[in-house]
């Protein structure tokens, strides 16, 4: 059975309609009817008593009929006073006619009332046992248009007879609430019993076919149609036509409308927006234009429907062919109308325009302003996207739930967390949280705040999760530097629905970060078995991957189904920088140049940090100076921060100083810092204060820099300095994560902490340590001190190193096999004594040891490693 409406329960039908147990939704009984049909004798009901309503006689004075002064109350539209007087009638029974039932009835259906519709149904109750055809019919169109399913089924159980009026109105509001299955089983029912289906009831079932939707239910209707000869009704047709489009089917809905004898608009606009919603937006503009040739003028739903139809296809040459067209016809005076224009305009960028559009509606309604919101927030506007939502509170419209997830979109790329928490509240005070798209903004506003655990609280209280909610969960958790997590989350999700391409591709990030590569190559084979490979970014996903692991040979076989893609070769341009391959970084430009691939921004900050981790600095100054003059790319921060790390790390700190003077634009923290980190590497205190200086007054809230001024000031004995760095960072609420490192065995992550004491075999982790130790000390007696991890080590360890990578690498030489690499990954600088630690333990143990920080790749092999002792934080 298909998903129904969650405003009410599901409702169980009866196996047989002339005696079905009833059970009422709304109320607080439950009754059984099956008695009512087995009494011997049933209600008769007097005659309608005669009576002119059309009495000019004042409604004020009961009269002596009772049935006359309710009927003259109804005819003047006075319900209340009705009311009152029904109940001040002691005795109903035999007193008040079917009649005036039926116009109470009416009356409370015409001014949906439903509490005196209640009252009315109470006092009919008291009265009869059962209920007459006309008056039955009366109360079912009534409880139907109330939306009281639950007393409207009441009453169908409650008639002495049916026709196909009565099963019409009940099948209706079945479709009309979502109970699209009931609905049909009705359908069937009405057939079971004989009534005869008519030009109103397949309309009704056969939108129900197309809400399920239900292909094959709805070819059976069609089969029905023609057997009962309705199949030349327009309306029918009409109606079949919409069935088939919303099944997906439209050569069958296209057959039917070409096979019309005579067409209305509404058999034009099905099948124009039947061809949109199947994304076949050139065969539905083709048929618009065919349609004013037939003598069709379109009303304001084809236009709204054209106008959304270029919306998708970002066609602005057509949009405002058909915004004149509007302006020039009547439709302009509808909001309707404006607000589709708003959409299509923002969709295609020209926010100014819909900006004006907007401007010139008198009445705004909730659609108009969440269209504005929304298209200032895709558009990169947030700022504006605020200041909108606060003068639609101050013109007092309520936002729905469209509008608080737009606005919280905006608070997320402005980082306003209070007024996002102020938005959740609301959401929660108006039931817009039960909306799953509310719910999915605020998991991404709370784990791109570094809320993961607000994030992780709204996550769970989500009954029905869509993919987007398991993707902004995982992508928040990976943000928020707990990949492992994420990654539970993601074996998680895949039993419950199939992940997207945004969904694989914020896992495979997760995978990179902790190095988790068994998961990744699960994730790689599950997109080939998909047939996934071409999806979007995911290709690039699956490349960077790879590279991050430090797996370049499949990395490579990736990169050569991709040439073509500027985003590729930067991928590898930047796994070549991490790895201080600045040879093969260049030959691999020289590649992208022959290929004809334009190179970008981003290619040259990857090559310029490829050259300075090789010590390239002619070659690097070269490609900056061509940057301009030969690829049209103009050099901003980044490539100057680039440029700086290439002079200071080859010791031309002073050179590197007086090319910060002569930037044409103001140096940034990242200027500084490489600066910072230059003076650090080379001793030069006097400049590196300067640095420091510089980079306090740009940015005072980065944890990194505030890491490497503790660094820098540690190097050169200033632990005076460090502690007041560390208190600041303390009163700024500045936290830095503890060291992590994370290692893959037999498909498996573990995951260490720095002073990890609880995992299972910590004690053989740190025998195998110390037994290490032992070896360097006899080996290296006066460098004994670097290689321990003393009080003084482990006080700089909170701030620098963490020292977890020895941890991880012992896990995987008690875990592993003899010879058998050993990959790790952390989330910090490596220290120097950890570096030497490491290139001993590859030297006694004959392995590969592989440890990627937070900056580059660390390959030891023998005793040495790759990075040539250079690329790491100084002495601890």
């Amino acid at each position: 059975m298909a998903a129904v409406s969650a405003k009410t329960p599901t409702i169980s039908l009866p196996l047989d309609p002339q005696n079905p147990q009833f059970s009422k939704l709304h109320s607080s009984k439950s009754l059984n009817f099956s008695h009512i049909f087995q009494k011997s004798h049933l209600f008769s009901l007097k005659k309608p008593h005669q009576n002119s309503i059309l009495s000019s006689s004042s409604t004020s004075t009961p009269t002596t009929d009772p049935n006359s002064h309710l009927i003259q109350l109804c005819f003047h539209s006075q319900l209340e006073q009705a009311i009152a007087f029904l109940k001040s009638i002691k005795d109903l029974h035999g007193t008040i006619e079917e009649e005036t039932f039926v116009s109470l009835a009416r009356l409370c259906e015409f001014k949906r009332a439903s509490n005196e519709a209640c009252e009315v149904f109470s006092c009919i109750l008291n009265c009869m046992t059962q209920l007459s055809l006309r008056l039955g019919n009366a109360l079912l169109s009534m409880f139907v248009r109330l939306g009281n399913l639950g007393d409207a089924w009441y009453v169908f159980g409650k008639m002495e007879e049916r026709d196909v009026f009565s099963w019409n109105v009940l099948i209706g509001g079945y479709a009309k609430n979502g109970y699209f299955d009931e609905a049909l089983d009705l359908y069937q029912r009405m057939l079971w019993v004989g009534i005869r289906p008519d030009v109103y009831t397949f309309p009704c079932v056969l939108r129900t076919c197309g809400g399920l939707p239900d292909w094959r239910m709805g070819r059976e209707i069609h089969a029905h149609v023609i057997r009962f000869s309705y199949d030349s009704e327009i309306d029918v047709v009409n109606a079949l036509i919409t069935m088939y489009v919303k099944c997906g089917d439209v050569c069958s809905a296209r057959v039917l409308f070409d096979g019309m004898s005579k067409r209305d608009r509404i058999s034009w606009n099905a099948m124009i927006s039947g061809y949109f919603e199947n994304g076949e937006f050139l065969e539905g503009l083709m048929l618009f234009s065919s349609m004013r040739e037939f003598g069709f003028f379109p009303d304001l739903m084809t236009m709204t429907s054209v106008i959304s139809a270029c919306e998708a296809l970002g066609d602005e040459r057509l949009g405002r062919a058909l915004h004149g067209y509007v302006s020039r016809m009547d439709f302009y005076s509808d909001v309707s109308a404006h607000n589709s224009l708003i959409q299509l305009y923002s969709a295609i960028g020209s926010w100014e325009e819909a900006e004006k559009i907007f401007d010139r509606i008198q009445c705004k309604d909730v659609v108009s302003w969440t269209a504005m919101i929304s298209g200032y927030e895709s558009n990169g506007f947030p700022e504006k996207a605020i200041k909108t939502y606060k003068m639609m509170e101050l013109e007092g419209v309520m936002p729905d739930e469209i509008t608080i997830a737009s606005v919280l979109s905006a608070c997320t790329s402005l980082d306003l967390l209070e007024m996002g928490v102020k938005l959740q509240h609301l959401a929660e005070r108006r039931g817009l949280i039960a909306y799953v798209i509310v719910s999915n903004t605020l998991i991404d506003l709370y784990s791109k705040c570094n809320c993961i655990d607000k994030a992780l609280e709204i996550f769970h209280r989500i009954p029905d999760k869509n993919v987007i909610s398991w993707t902004s969960i995982i992508l928040g958790l990976r943000i928020n530097n707990r990949s492992l997590e994420a990654l539970i989350f993601f074996r998680e999700m895949k039993r419950h629905q199939d992940p997207n391409s945004v969904t694989l591709m914020s896992v495979l990030s997760a995978c990179s970060r902790i190095g988790a590569l068994m998961c990744g190559k699960e994730i790689h084979a599950y997109v080939l078995r998909n047939g996934m490979e071409f999806h979007g970014f995911l290709p690039n996903a699956l490349l960077d991957f790879y590279v991050r692991c430090g797996r370049m040979a499949p990395a490579l076989n990736l990169f050569n189904t991709q040439k073509e893609d500027v985003t590729a070769w930067n991928i590898l341009l930047t796994g070549y920088a991490q790895r201080g391959q600045g040879a093969l970084a260049i030959e691999l430009f020289d590649g992208m140049i022959s290929s004809r691939v334009k190179p970008d921004e981003i290619t040259f900050i990857s090559l310029l940090r490829a050259c300075s981790r090789s010590g390239l600095v002619t070659e690097g100054l070269d490609y900056l100076n061509s940057m301009e003059s030969k690829y049209c790319i103009v050099p901003n921060l980044k490539h100057y921060a680039c440029v700086v790390d290439l002079l200071g790390r080859a010791g031309l700190v002073e050179d590197a100083y007086d090319f910060i003077l002569s930037l044409p634009v103001k140096p940034d923290s990242a200027i500084w810092g490489a600066l910072l980190n230059s003076c650090r590497i080379h001793r030069q205190v006097e400049l590196g204060e300067l640095a420091v200086r510089h980079i306090l007054e740009t940015d005072e809230r980065g944890v990194g820099y505030y890491v490497l001024l503790c660094n820098f000031y540690s190097d050169n004995g200033r632990w005076d300095e460090v502690v007041r760095l560390r208190k600041i960072m303390i009163e700024k609420g500045l936290t830095i994560d503890p060291g992590c490192s994370w290692i893959e065995v037999k498909g498996n992550v573990h995951a260490f902490l720095s002073g990890d004491n609880l995992h299972p075999q910590i004690k053989e982790i740190n025998a195998v340590l110390e037994g290490f130790y032992e070896k360097m000390k006899a080996a290296h007696p006066s460098k004994s001190e670097r290689y321990t991890v003393n009080e003084v080590n482990d006080s700089k360890a909170e701030i620098f190193c963490g020292h977890s990578e020895r941890l991880a690498i012992a896990f995987g030489l008690i875990n592993t096999a003899p010879g058998t690499p050993i990959w790790v990954t952390k989330n910090l600088y490596m220290c120097k004594s950890c570096h030497d630690t490491i290139k001993f333990i590859s030297e006694v143990v004959r392995r590969e040891i592989a440890v990627r920080d937070t900056e580059q790749f660390h390959h030891f092999k023998d005793g040495r490693c790759t990075c040539g002792d250079e690329n790491y934080l100084g002495e601890t």
